[in-house]
Formats: C-alpha cells, structure tokens, sequence
C-alpha cells in the first residue's frame, strides 16, 4: 500500500503511523512545505511555501487566511499531478485540513480515497475564543472565524472520511460532517513514557533531582502562554512557594506565542509576568524547550504535574504525563474533561482559580500519599485508551476500510474507532 501524507510542517501527527507502514513495507511519501524529522524508508517530498496572509485593510484582513489556504492548496495539488505524471498515484491520502493543503487533492486524484485530520474547528462560542473573560469576539472577529474554516469545509465535503484525535474536538465540526469523522488518537508509546521509581534529573547547577522526591512541580507547554494556562499556574507556584519552602517548580517552554496574543508591550508572557511575581529564582526554573528524553524524566519525578488549558487541542503532554504516573493538576475544560476523571486519576480546577489551583498543589506536596492509586489510574488510562499499538492498529483498519471500499464517495469510518 503507498500512503501518501499531507501536512505543511512535516510528519506531526502523523509520525508513529508513517513510521509503523514504512516499518511493515508499505511505501510512504510525506507532502510537505518544511520537515521536522527523518523517517527512515520514506519519501519526502516538499511543495514551495506560500507568504503568508496579507493584512492592509479590513478587507484584507477577511480574506488574507483564506487567500494563503487556497495558494498552499494549489501547491499540494501540483505535488500530486506530478507525481500522477510519474506513476506515483497513493493508495490513500491522509492529510490535516486546517491549511488548505487537503482543498483539491479530489479535485486531482478524484479516485483516491483522501482521509482528513480533523483537529480544531474554529468557533466563537464554545471553544476557545471567547473563553476568557475580557475574551468577548465581535462582529469582525466572527467573520474572520468563519473565513478561517472555509478550507476545512470545502476539503471535507470532498474527502471521504475524516479522523479526529478526541471526541471534543470531532464535537466542534458540523454535524453534517461529524458522521464521517471517526476518533483515534495518535497514541502514546506507554513502553518509553511509563513510570520509573529510580529516574532522576541532573540539573545545570549541579542539583539533583530524583523519583519520589516530593516537592517538585512541573509544568509544560510548547509556550508559556494564556492558551496553557501559564499565568495561573504561575501564579499559583508563587503562593505555593511560600508555603513550602523547598518545592522546586520546572516551567518547561518557550518564550514565543504558539496561539493567542502577545502580552502588552510585546516580549514574552514569562518577562512580563515575573516583573509583578516575587519568586525565588533559584526555585523557579525555565529551561526553554528541551528534549522528549527531558521531558518524559521530569514527568517520572514530577511530584504534581500542572496542565491547564482553554477549550482547545489537547497537547500529547499531558497524555504522556499520565503515562508516566504523574499525578496531574488540570483544568476543569472540556479537553481534559474527557481524559481526567477528577479523584480518580487526577485532580480538575477552574481553568482562572488560582487559590484552587494552589490549593490542590499544596495538598498534594503535603500529602504525597494520598494520591498513590490516583497515579496509577492515570497510568490506566494510557494504557487503556491511547496506547500506540492499539492506536495505530485502529488507524490501519481505516485505512485499510478506506482502500477497500467498494464505493470511495460514502465511506462510513466512525463505528471503526
């Protein structure tokens, strides 16, 4: 079977499924405008990348998303019709709809069936805009919203099936459209990120951290950014910190804006923040973006894991997280709602309560004990629900389901997943 992948920033999501057809000698291409790892046995094939929206104007400001999408859609189009031209037509294309990339590849190949990755559908109630309070969307803003998921619209009318990683997030797409899009999670290899009583961490400053210590708090996000909650936590750690003199909290991110705003002024929210916090530094630690190998020891330590988000993607962290035993402190969202049963495997808060927060972290530094069993349902739940093999195993019964339909234009995938 070729496979043929389509995403703008390289494998992604897609990286355990490619690595798992490639491994079982299936062909694999990747579509792609830029590359964020090497797969062995595949083909990467990249499209040139379009500039950016243009913003010069009202009028420009509506239509510059929608411009960029259906320019990055034409260059995938071509990648395809020239591969057409060398006998390389896929099996299947599966591709993520939040770009344009997937708008014409029917248009195309009109006889290979095309799966789409589902992952937000943009809303201005319900999600995460106009989730926070001073947070309330105009008119303008509305419009735009709508504009933005004109490409995922016209890409899943014409694809056969669609897959989304959650329930929430397949709740946020129309509901013509949701009987076509089955849920599968990417999946968390529970054999690396798993518990590890013996883990331990070597600090820059020469400290070392270990398994079972407790007064490590940890927190991670692709930036340290309103979206994931940092300013709470954040402030949360401050009134925790004053209570327990030799907790050590790990703030793991960047200082970039991955969603949202900028903080006034400009610069990053950890600078911006910080200037009005009285924290220890020797106490509060940002070690930037670091690698997977990192994070999976810091879990494993993790004596309270903080995650926080608004109604939006839910980040493989916290899934990994899990994995490793860390006993997770969330929001009270309805991503989190859907993985975490609070008191059971983990502990849910109001998303903007910070003495909530902090409350539920200064008890569990307090009482290490109590949460031993709650560890270990988190663990479950990986195991149970999003562990890889079972989860790739699910993505290859779609496909195979995809290319083995008799008829490509009805392909009813969600009693699969």
């Amino acid at each position: 079977m070729h496979v043929a992948f389509v995403h703008r920033r390289g494998f992604c999501q897609f990286a355990a499924l490619a690595a798992h057809l490639a491994q079982t000698g299936n062909e694999v291409t990747l579509v792609t405008e830029t590359v964020d790892q090497r797969i062995p046995s595949t083909r990467v094939i990249r499209h040139r990348a379009e500039p950016g929206p243009q913003a010069n104007g009202q009028m420009a400001r509506h239509l510059g998303v929608p411009d960029h999408h259906v320019r990055i859609g034409h260059r995938v189009a071509e990648t395809f019709e020239a591969m057409a031209k060398q006998g390389q037509v896929p099996d299947v294309i599966v591709g993520h709809t939040g770009w344009g990339s997937m708008m014409f590849v029917k248009d195309v190949l009109p006889n290979v069936p095309a799966l789409g990755y589902c992952e937000f559908f943009y809303r201005a109630e319900g999600a995460d805009i106009g989730f926070a309070p001073d947070d309330q969307p105009d008119s303008d803003t509305r419009k735009r919203l709508r504009l933005r998921n004109m490409a995922q619209l016209l890409s899943l009318e014409a694809m056969d099936g669609g897959i989304s990683p959650t329930h929430w997030q397949r709740s946020l797409y129309p509901t013509e459209h949701r009987g076509r899009i089955a849920v599968c999670h990417e999946g968390v290899d529970t054999r690396v990120f798993r518990p590890d009583a013996s883990a331990s961490l070597k600090l820059p400053d020469g400290r070392v951290l270990k398994a079972g210590d407790p007064s490590i708090v940890t927190f991670v996000a692709r930036d340290l950014e309103p979206y994931r909650g940092f300013p709470q936590a954040l402030a949360a750690a401050a009134k925790v910190a004053r209570e327990h003199p030799n907790a050590l909290f790990v703030f793991v991110g960047g200082d970039g804006v991955s969603y949202g705003a900028p903080p006034p002024g400009g610069g990053s929210w950890r600078d911006h923040l910080l200037q009005s916090l009285d924290v220890p530094a020797d106490r509060f630690l940002f070690p930037g973006v670091v690698p997977h190998a990192v994070l999976r020891q810091l879990f494993q330590i993790s004596a309270a894991h903080i995650y926080l988000t608004y109604p939006f993607v839910l980040s493989w962290s916290v899934l990994e997280a899990m994995a490793c035993g860390a006993l997770v402190i969330g929001s009270d969202t309805a991503p989190m709602q859907e993985v975490v049963s609070s008191g059971r495997n983990g502990v849910l808060v109001p998303f903007f309560d910070t003495d909530a927060l902090a409350g539920a972290l200064s008890e569990a530094l307090r009482h290490p004990e109590k949460y031993t069993e709650m560890r270990a349902a988190a663990r479950r739940t990986i195991e149970q629900r999003f562990r890889l093999g079972d989860c790739i195993a699910r993505q290859m019964m779609l496909l195979d389901k995809a290319t083995n339909s008799a008829s490509t234009s009805n392909i009813s995938l969600v009693s699969s997943a």
